[in-house]
């Protein structure tokens, strides 16, 4: 613990942690820095509470290949930016926080085309965002329940067991997408229907209400990464949306059809998503 880089995060978040300040951080980090970021926002919880701070008031950008849990169960107030690859477990558990990953400035590499990060990304993640510019392994966001998480391609399992929360895919996606997934909705581009597991969701064109939404996710996603992917996706962008089509679970779209249909007629909310729930 002593020897944590998070020691030294601590001590440079000092303005942002008693006056609430605005700080920014840059260090290097390696392999053997595991966790970056969770002892910091602990201390942001346990000095502001569980709504943290102001989002980006503690602005930490890294250097360099970080160690398994980047950004773990980080609350609103920090982000953390990694110019360079992790390993798996990023944003694990992230609750209102936000972790950024791009490839390092000097990277020729295509970042579509390579991994970035290891696998697990996103697991239980609750709130906050993940930005990867470029390729991640398995189970990318298994059991996310309401964080909002950006990617250029993931392996096998991915949204496995999500329950809320929004995933965008601007890439590849491996096999077995959204099995057990109940909630929440995804976006991926250029999706092969046999890689989806549609025993609990759904294939569809991405409805016009939501594009609006999606393309101010991709446009955020392009700021912050430079991603030439989702540069390209805006560009053309009536071309680009019929590429992405929406992974949604279909119980959880019967809810939010009577919600929003109780919302129209007047009706009671409750008792509509009861009367769904019932029949299945």
């Amino acid at each position: 613990m002593e020897a944590a880089l998070d020691n030294k995060l601590i001590e440079l978040a000092q303005p942002a942690l008693t006056k609430k300040e605005t700080v920014k951080i840059n260090l290097p980090v390696r392999n053997v820095n595991r966790t970056v970021g969770t002892m910091l926002g602990a201390e942001i919880t346990r000095k502001h509470g569980g709504a943290g701070l102001v989002d980006n008031t503690i602005d930490v950008t890294l250097h360099g290949s970080a160690g398994q849990s980047l950004g773990a169960f980080i609350p609103s107030g920090l982000t953390i930016r990694l110019f360079g690859d992790s390993n798996d477990y990023v944003g694990k558990g992230i609750s209102g926080g936000r972790v950024i990953v791009r490839p390092d400035e000097k990277s020729t590499f295509n970042s579509d085309e390579n991994v970035i990060a290891g696998n697990v990304i996103g697991y239980g993640a609750t709130s906050g965002q993940i930005m990867i510019r470029g390729v991640v392994g398995e189970r990318f966001c298994v059991r996310n329940s309401g964080a909002t998480a950006i990617v250029e391609g993931i392996g096998d399992h991915g949204c496995e067991y999500m329950t809320g929360g929004t995933v965008v895919v601007l890439g590849r996606t491996g096999r077995n997408f959204a099995a057990g997934m109940s909630g929440g909705r995804a976006f991926v581009l250029d999706l092969d229907p046999a890689n989806v597991n549609t025993d609990m969701a759904d294939i569809v064109a991405v409805p016009e209400d939501q594009q609006e939404i999606l393309q101010v996710l991709i446009a955020a996603f392009a700021q912050e990464t430079q991603s030439e992917v989702a540069t390209e996706l805006l560009n053309n962008w009536k071309e680009s949306i019929k590429r992405i089509s929406l992974v949604m679970p279909r119980d959880y779209a019967r809810v939010l059809d009577a919600m929003a249909r109780a919302t129209r007629e007047g009706l009671p909310v409750d008792a509509l998503v009861m009367e769904v729930a019932a029949n299945g």
